[in-house]
């Protein structure tokens, strides 16, 4: 029995790792650092600049975890969060929201619009892939 469940965890294990993340933010720097910590997790990412641009990756590529910068040109991140959300498709992908501020009202706001999480950047590599194991459940 004990082997059977050793087998089946690591299994599950493999299956769960590779997670489908959507970065969305205006800053190159930022999507680009993300992108190499995520891949360095060994997760898929997908990029965007913008919540319109998000948008449309949203329903091509269907994550599994979404982080959405809150400051954007266009359509801000609680914007996009909200839009997301209110997809019944994308209503369970969990929310991440990064922000350089780090107040309790834009937390609140966040939680509002839908979000399942606040990280404040700089992140660290550490603070992204914990963000994504603690979220990936939901995947």
């Amino acid at each position: 029995m004990n082997q059977a469940l050793t087998q089946e965890g690591a299994g599950s294990e493999t299956a769960a790792e590779v997670v489908r993340v959507l970065v969305i933010d205006d800053s190159n720097t930022i999507r680009r650092s993300a992108e190499i910590f995520l891949k360095q997790g060994g997760h898929q990412v997908v990029l965007a600049e913008d919540g319109f641009d998000a948008l449309a990756k949203v329903n091509d590529h269907q994550p599994h975890l979404i982080f959405c910068d809150i400051l954007m040109p266009r359509l801000d991140g609680y914007q996009t969060c909200a839009i997301i959300k209110r997809n019944p498709k994308f209503s369970g992908v969990p929310v991440i929201m990064l922000s350089s501020k780090d107040g309790l009202f834009d937390k609140a706001r966040g939680r509002m619009v839908g979000s399942e999480d606040y990280l404040t950047k700089p992140f660290t590599k550490d603070q992204l892939l914990q963000a994504v194991q603690q979220h990936r459940r939901a995947a």
